[in-house]
């Protein structure tokens, strides 16, 4: 099931729990604009290129539509649908006042020089800068995409608008950007996970991790998760993977990628096939790489007790419904509500207490990554007042907006007697909707 089906699916199962019209429904999920340009730079050796970028702004009920810039080979306009819609759940969920979008350009990054990023970035910014702004739409890193890369879409922007910090996020410090924007995707994935083990009496101290994906969120997550006292046991990147049961040490594990430009070759443990990291044995696994990893084939073999949701969309709903217990959350579910004649559902019900036997959570990235996107929020807070927060603010507010967004999320798996995921859904598509009713949508 490609992202988009995904997302799509998972929003309309939240729909039909909150009972809202179909009007509105079908409302919510059209994308309130779809942008596709093309782009065309000379390259360094004088010949020309074309790119075509995508930005999709999906809902700005709530606020500013707000999403990152990816520059990959495989962007495609349903990968950055999807993604956009993601982003208007995540806001919600998280309790921002933004709405959703996405954007990206079809293009492989580490085959462009700095010289040809540059240029295709300024005439991807020429080509959206009347349609993106800080009251609009504010752009942010993703895949591919830097803070170097943001402060080229702030200088193209401000040649037509005056200098305007605030119309992306992710900055560098020097040019507005909020101390601890870095480490934000990765830290919030930490205090959301010691809200989830919280939960059943646990910390972070003495829990065995597995990290898929070494890159901005997996390598903070690791390095903070080590620092809290947690045991990170094995990790992949796109070079392969390395295991050590006694725990990497992942101070010299960073140093080793900085300087090899991967983790292949780290002699702290044994290197493993990166196909069988999700399957490895420990209590929490944290896919932070890309989306689909876990998928039907591989969602029985999984071994860890929760999964964190560090990337977007990596556990494809058939492996989602195969391969999880959330219902532990749903015990308590009126017999009345259960379907007592439809044999697919008997199935499901008794795989579910098969399952939750097993005792696997998910926590779904749009609660799990919300960290990067919430100090996004206050970069841009912070940009209108001109006045910068110290690195202790932002980190205390981060974990406060963490804490409360699983609170939020919980109470609404008992509400609604749903799992995690649909809590989630349901928590960020009612607060899109009640706004869009408010400001006075018609059926």
């Amino acid at each position: 099931m490609n992202a988009l089906a995904a997302t799509s699916r998972n929003f309309k199962q939240a729909a039909k729990l909150l009972g809202l019209d179909s009007k509105l429904e079908k409302s919510l999920l059209i994308p309130f604009r779809e942008i596709k340009v093309e782009c065309t730079i000379p390259k360094d050796d004088g010949t020309l290129a074309s790119y075509v970028g995508f930005r999709v702004q999906h809902d700005n009920a709530r606020g500013p539509m707000k999403g990152g810039i990816r520059y990959h080979h495989e962007v495609d306009p349903d990968e950055v649908n999807a993604l956009a819609q993601l982003m208007t759940w995540k806001t919600a969920v998280a309790n921002i006042p933004y709405g959703g979008a996405k954007g990206g350009i079809g293009c492989s990054p580490g085959d462009l020089s700095i010289s040809e990023l540059e240029r295709l970035t300024r005439v991807f910014t020429q080509k959206i800068h009347d349609l993106i702004g800080i009251h609009t739409d504010v752009p942010a890193p993703d895949m591919g995409t830097n803070s170097q890369t943001m402060a080229w879409i702030l200088d193209e922007y401000s040649k037509f608008h005056g200098y305007s910090p605030a119309v992306v996020t992710g900055k560098p410090v020097d040019l507005g950007g909020s101390l601890g924007r870095d480490a934000a995707t990765g830290r919030g994935v930490l205090f959301a996970t010691e809200a989830l083990l919280a939960e059943h009496g646990k910390g972070i101290a003495g829990q065995r991790f597995v990290i898929q994906g070494f890159g901005n969120v997996g390598s903070w997550a690791a390095q903070l998760i080590s620092e809290a006292g947690g045991k990170v046991i094995a990790i992949s990147d796109v070079t392969g993977a390395v295991k050590n049961s006694n725990g990497l040490d992942i101070a010299k594990l960073m140093k080793h990628s900085s300087e090899n430009r991967g983790i292949k070759g780290f002699d702290g443990g044994d290197a493993i096939d990166p196909r069988s990291l999700l399957t490895e044995e420990c209590d929490v696994l944290i896919p932070a790489a890309l989306g689909g990893v876990i998928n039907k084939d591989n969602a029985n073999e999984i071994k860890a007790k929760y999964i964190i949701e560090a990337a977007n969309h990596p556990t494809d709903p058939e492996a989602d419904e195969a391969s999880t217990s959330d219902s532990i959350w749903q015990t308590n579910t009126p017999t009345a509500t259960k379907c007592t004649i439809c044999l697919k559902c008997f199935l499901s019900e008794f795989l579910l207490q098969i399952l939750s036997k097993k005792g696997v959570l998910i926590l779904p990235d749009i609660l799990a990554n919300s960290g990067g996107v919430t100090v996004s929020y206050f970069e841009w807070v912070q940009n209108i007042q001109g006045f910068m927060w110290d690195e202790e603010k932002v980190n205390n507010e981060l974990k406060t907006y963490m804490t409360r967004g699983f609170r939020d999320v919980k109470e609404m798996c008992r509400s609604h007697h749903c799992d995690l995921r649909m809590g989630a859904f349901t928590l960020g598509v009612n607060r899109v909707a009640r706004a869009t009713v408010l400001r006075g949508w018609e059926a």
